[in-house]
């Protein structure tokens, strides 16, 4: 197809050259027959196609990235996938706001012979397998290397979120043992002791490949808490089992607890946080049955009081147990109205508008210890939205003291900031 694509092209140059003037054609060839051997009438590694009679020029076959007559315009992705190996992007600055140098010789030679222009550029780009495009700079006069200002294309947005792969079973405390396919985004947090002991710490979120939302006290030591010493496991059904068909486990690269996380009241104001998953060979989690992404509601979103929503974990079966459920659970909850929560005989004046409280009306089935960071879910036009992340209340199904949870759609603005997600 595309053999044939250049001879149609190259008959209709031919055409068009022979309507001009003689003198006019042999001006326009000599023009292009010194540009073309000097290189220069195809830009940004453009390549010339010469015609098949005269052998003078006739088009630019453009490199991925670039398009017009002479490949003068730059069309490349302002975002990279993976580490970015394989990004060839036009950003030339970096995290801290400096303009990246042009790449040396040695490092055009040995790497960036097929890249714009074998590499005569400026642009970020990823050459030695570190964790993003980076480039050269000077800084305090000397040419140190900074990773650039460019958002990376999680792959999880093309997925569809928000759509189990089974049915719930809708029959965590008063709730009922859960395919993992019913919550797909579900997200185990563990913890490894200095004895090296695996401990089960939170449940969590998958919102894109690389990131699960959960809550901020899961992180006693906030933002400094060692990644190194977590693991987050997707696709898992039971604590004490593992599944390599269903389950997908990461390293933790980066912890990010909310600046604004308080509990001096005892209230968790600001209860949530992102966990980025360390990436395997360029990516990080796949789409399958067991692993899925749900969705974020939009920035102030909210639903009625009485609407029905989930919840699912592997907290405490009932107040008091000393020990986690092995299987994951769900229940069902009914969203309360904030003046409700609020009354005195209820939460009071501990519940800020950054946070939502739901229950069942005979409190049967509520979250419980253990719960926390997991994902209260919402259905709506046939998909899950992240509405709430479990977060605290006094016991476990208690009368008059409903499960409180932070309120996903205050911080939309706040997860695109850390995350360069662009959120839809």
């Amino acid at each position: 197809m595309a053999s044939r694509s250049v001879f149609i092209l190259v008959l209709a140059a031919l055409s068009a050259g022979g309507a001009g003037s003689a003198r006019e054609d042999r001006r326009r060839r000599t023009l292009f027959s010194s540009l073309w051997k000097s290189g220069g009438i195809c830009r940004n590694g453009g390549t010339s196609v010469p015609s098949l009679t005269t052998g003078q020029h006739m088009f630019c076959l453009c490199p991925e990235g670039f398009e017009g007559t002479f490949c003068e315009t730059a069309t490349g992705p302002g975002c990279y996938e993976g580490v970015g190996i394989y990004y060839r992007g036009f950003q030339s600055r970096s995290e801290s706001g400096r303009t990246c140098e042009d790449w040396d010789l040695e490092s055009r030679e040995r790497y960036l012979t097929s890249d714009i222009n074998a590499g005569r550029h400026n642009y970020c780009r990823n050459l030695h397998f570190k964790r993003r495009p980076w480039c050269r700079v000077w800084k305090d006069q000397q040419l140190l290397w900074e990773y650039c200002d460019i958002p990376r294309c999680d792959a999880a947005w093309s997925w569809t979120c928000g759509q189990p792969s089974r049915r719930k079973q809708m029959r965590i405390v008063g709730g009922t043992v859960a395919a993992v396919e019913s919550h797909p985004w579900v997200a185990a947090i563990f913890w490894r002791s200095r004895s090296k002991e695996k401990m089960f710490r939170c449940g969590g979120s998958l919102i894109a490949s690389c990131w699960v939302l959960t809550a901020a006290h899961c992180f006693p030591d906030g933002s400094q808490a060692k990644e190194n010493r977590f693991r987050v496991t997707l696709g898992k059904s039971a604590l004490n089992e593992s599944d390599d068909a269903l389950e997908q486990t990461f390293r933790v690269e980066q912890i990010i607890v909310h600046a604004g996380f308080d509990n001096k009241e005892g209230n968790y104001n600001n209860d949530i946080a992102l966990i980025k998953l360390k990436s395997k060979q360029g990516g990080c989690a796949q789409e399958s049955h067991s692993v899925k992404t749900v969705c974020l509601p939009l920035p102030g979103q909210n639903l009625p009081p009485g609407f029905t929503c989930h919840i699912a974990g592997f907290g405490k079966e009932k107040q008091g147990l000393w020990y986690h459920s092995q299987y994951l659970r769900e229940a069902r909850v009914d969203l309360l109205a904030d003046s409700v929560c609020r009354q005195s005989d209820y939460y009071g004046n501990k519940i800020s508008d950054n946070m939502l409280c739901a229950a069942r009306p005979d409190w049967s089935q509520d979250a419980c210890e253990g719960d926390s960071g997991g994902p209260l879910v919402c259905q709506v036009d046939r998909r899950f939205f992240l509405f709430g992340v479990i977060s605290w209340g006094e016991g476990c199904a208690r009368k008059l003291r409903p499960g409180v949870y932070a309120r996903v759609s205050n911080y939309n603005n706040w997860i695109q900031d850390k995350t360069g997600l662009a959120l839809k």
